[in-house]
This record gives structure tokens, sequence and C-alpha cells, in this order.
């Protein structure tokens, strides 16, 4: 069995890195983009029920409602 040389270890090694940085990269923005799609959908849903809490005059549960959409924006700096 040939042995590899320091240098090939090296170019062996580097390579690892690089793709393991790529791949935490690609993690991140996949993490990222399902965050952001759970995120529309939740304001989605909210900004529905604040709509029909309005149409029916329920105060209260505009109130409440607006509150959690307000919370939910500034959770995720939007």
């Amino acid at each position: 069995m040939k042995e590899k040389s320091y240098t090939e270890l090296m170019k062996t090694s580097a390579m690892k890195r690089k793709q393991q940085k790529e791949s935490y990269i690609l993690d991140l923005y996949i993490d990222m983009l399902i965050t952001e799609i759970l995120l529309n959908k939740e304001k989605e849903k909210l900004m529905k029920k604040v709509d029909a809490a309005l149409a029916e005059g329920n105060k209260p549960a505009f109130i409440h409602l607006s509150n959690q959409y307000k919370e939910l924006s500034k959770r995720f700096g939007t």
C-alpha cells in the first residue's frame, strides 16, 4: 500500500475543511429559508385573525391579536 506524502495529506485535509465550511453555510441558508417561511406563514395566519376580529367588531380579540403580531415582528426583527 502506497503512503501519501505530507503535501498530499495537507491538500486532502484542506479540501475536507473547505467542504465542511461549504456544507455549514448551505445548512445555514436552508435554516434561514425555513425560518422565513414559517415566520411568513405565522404572520399571515395572525393577520387573517386580526382582520376577522376587526370585521366582527371584537375589540378585545383585535387588541390581543394585534399585540401578538407586534411581538412576533419584534422577535424576528421585521
